[in-house]
């Protein structure tokens, strides 16, 4: 994909890039959940799976504090607090160990010794929501903004490679018109168009090749099979094929034990399994300790519940979770 892509943009220095992300299995994860309401009980008393040892991941989240955290062998062997007032929406752990995160009011690199590597600041009145990069060199993002649009920037030379235009109901309405994007094997980009309520997947060009209806929608992935993985703040995952029907979803109805109210992000697993996660708000809400819900689940294909994280009370206290990314076959950096 990376070949492809550089080769549409016509920036031959990194057609021999690697990977674009850590996942050695495929598996970039965002995903999340919401507000609660009432003082019913957020989940069951036994949860299933191993807790934080069921995966090692890289985890971070929207919330108040912009936090990052890897978990291995079912303890937090890393964690870093960035000193930024917006939310971490997105997030990867690449294969050198550098974290590249957007964080609302920019895109930031960090090394995993915590310095500061290469850093973009939004302009003024604009959001960064969705990032991820393009070889070692290059990385594209989306800007939220009265001139929204697709970016692929180069680091060293601060330099715009690309740029097109999106679309969105209101440009004076920032903050909710995207969030999750990512590229297919194809060097297409694909876009949750959360303020229209699509996906759409666009050319380099800008051209609109695929589009389909998705309330809400919060962040969508391609899949191995050619479908697409949508989230939903409405409480649902689709997997949609290209036809746009949708051939497998799980709704919050299907795990009436756990309280869910806003669903952004789900990644399927090369198992065929699908986590999902809980953001909980921490803008509106106050946590409650002995009654907090999970992070994140676990589905089967047959909606059965495998695994639910809930980690927030010292020493492994997560927060809000938005990206868990699962790194069971990513080995360790050194």
């Amino acid at each position: 994909m990376i070949t492809q892509l550089c080769t549409l943009l016509g920036l031959a220095p990194c057609l021999a890039i690697g990977t674009v992300s850590a996942r050695a299995d495929g598996t970039t994860n965002a995903l999340a959940i919401g507000s609660m309401a009432g003082n019913a009980s957020a989940t069951p008393a036994v949860l299933p799976g191993k807790g934080l040892a069921q995966h090692d991941f890289f985890y971070a989240g929207e919330s108040k504090t912009e936090r990052m955290y890897i978990v291995r062998g079912g303890q937090i062997s890393w964690e870093y607090t960035h000193p930024g007032n917006g939310e971490i929406s997105d997030a990867v752990l690449q294969p050198d160990g550098n974290i590249l995160f957007a964080h609302q009011f920019g895109v930031t690199e960090i090394s995993r010794d915590k310095k500061v590597l290469w850093n973009f600041d939004a302009p003024p009145k604009a959001e960064i929501h969705t990032a991820q990069p393009i070889g070692t060199n290059l990385v594209w993002f989306i800007l939220n903004g009265n001139s929204p649009k697709f970016v692929v920037l180069n680091k060293s030379s601060g330099n715009v490679e690309h740029q097109f235009a999106l679309r969105v109901k209101d440009t004076n309405s920032v903050h909710g018109q995207f969030r999750e994007a990512r590229l297919t094997e194809a060097g297409t980009i694909l876009v949750a168009l959360m303020s229209l309520g699509e996906v759409v997947e666009y050319d380099l060009d800008g051209k609109e090749l695929w589009s389909v209806a998705v309330p809400g929608v919060w962040s969508a992935k391609p899949l191995a099979n050619g479908n697409i993985l949508a989230a939903s703040s409405r409480k649902f995952v689709r997997e949609i094929n290209r036809q746009g029907e949708t051939v497998w979803e799980w709704t919050a109805a299907d795990a009436p034990d756990y309280k869910f109210s806003n669903v952004q992000t789900a990644v399927r697993l090369p198992n065929g399994n699908t986590i999902i996660n809980n953001w909980f708000n921490q803008w509106s809400d106050k946590l409650d300790e002995n009654n907090a819900p999970v992070q994140a689940i676990e589905v089967t294909p047959d909606k059965k519940i495998a695994w639910a994280l809930r980690a927030w009370i010292a020493p492994a206290d997560l927060g809000p979770s938005t990206t868990i990314q699962i790194l069971d076959r990513v080995p360790d950096a050194k």
